[in-house]
């Protein structure tokens, strides 16, 4: 679905622009999830693939979603634990054995998960199975659970591999819990937004990194050729100077003393630029959903009535945009008052 107002492409099942906050639907009865929550009310009991799917995709209508997401919560941070414990030697000689069991049963439940994510998902549109799966499969929650049992395999099936790698995207299972929580969605989406900002901030940046390695290469280049002999070498001394705060490499020449503390008040200035820049991002993020969701709020309000799949709706967007009980109150007695 394609926004009107930044032509931004959504999944077809938003009820709001991912990047402007925009809402696409105002009537609750006739966005696509209230009519695929009035025919699951038509249908007296789902069937057992739509059962998983909604339980493995957190739907509120099914209360034991709540439980599995805990549970893989829980099996991805002792997997992690497990990978960076076992990179210490001596833990590793100890409980390689138990390492080794914990790898396995892991990666079974892993496999079951996105098998069972695979299959359920053939209920999503009812003209096409693999419509779906299709979706899930290339999506970048499909790749990390694809990922996520891949590194078992591969040392099966290729013994010689190097364990820092497989170490390396057994550690991406971590990703997995991005599902759960939509921090890291709100943050790219966020930095997406602000993307003009960001640009102009990297431009800026750019102009401070040439600057300040030309002028240390003219300051410290004679006395200091091995490391400020050309620009370029310079250049990663200005990089470094600027995204820390204090370089690598000390000055010797007064000169060079002068230009490394502007470079490093240069650092402290990007740095609060770009804090700046991320944190009303975020902020701005963040309010779109809730504003998106008041919208939703005050339509269903509007007739003065609402239904089972009004209802409905308003459960899965909340789910969506992962609103709190007290959230939701607040908005719902501020939209009353408004009508009122």
């Amino acid at each position: 679905m394609k926004c009107s107002q930044c032509q931004s492409g959504n999944p077809p099942d938003n009820l709001f622009c991912h990047q402007c906050g925009a809402v696409f639907q105002t009537d609750a009865a006739s966005s696509p999830i209230a009519s695929s929550a009035m025919s699951e009310n038509a249908v007296a009991k789902p069937g057992l693939r739509q059962t998983v799917m909604e339980i493995l995709d957190g739907s509120p209508d099914q209360p034991l979603s709540k439980y599995v997401e805990w549970l893989i919560t829980v099996v991805v941070l002792v997997n992690c634990s497990a990978v960076i414990l076992d990179s210490v030697p001596e833990v590793h000689a100890d409980y390689k054995d138990f390492f080794h069991e914990l790898e396995f049963w892991s990666v079974m439940f892993f496999t079951l998960e996105y098998v069972l994510r695979v299959w359920s998902l053939g209920a999503k549109f009812s003209e096409s199975a693999w419509k779906g799966r299709r979706g899930y499969i290339f999506s970048p929650f499909g790749l990390v659970d694809f990922f996520a049992t891949m590194p078992y395999y591969m040392h099966v099936f290729f013994p010689t591999l190097d364990l820092r790698i497989l170490r390396v995207l057994r550690l991406l299972r971590i990703l997995k819990l991005s599902k759960y929580n939509s921090a890291l969605q709100d943050l790219f989406s966020a930095v997406y937004s602000e993307r003009r900002a960001f640009g102009s901030a990297a431009f800026l940046l750019l102009i401070a990194t040439i600057v300040s390695a030309s002028l240390m290469h003219f300051a410290e280049g004679h006395a200091q050729p091995e490391q400020f002999g050309t620009i370029p070498h310079a250049i990663y001394w200005a990089i470094v100077t600027i995204t820390s705060g204090y370089g690598n490499i000390e000055p010797v020449t007064k000169g060079g003393e002068i230009v490394a503390l502007l470079t490093g008040f240069l650092g402290v200035c990007m740095a609060a630029i770009m804090t700046g820049i991320v944190a009303s991002a975020f902020a701005n993020q963040l309010s779109r959903k809730k504003s998106a969701y008041q919208a939703q709020l005050r339509q269903v309000l509007a007739d003065g009535v609402v239904t089972d799949a009004e209802r409905d709706t308003l459960k899965r967007l909340q789910a969506q945009f992962r609103l709190s009980d007290k959230e939701v109150q607040t908005m719902l007695d501020q939209a009353q008052g408004k009508l009122k």
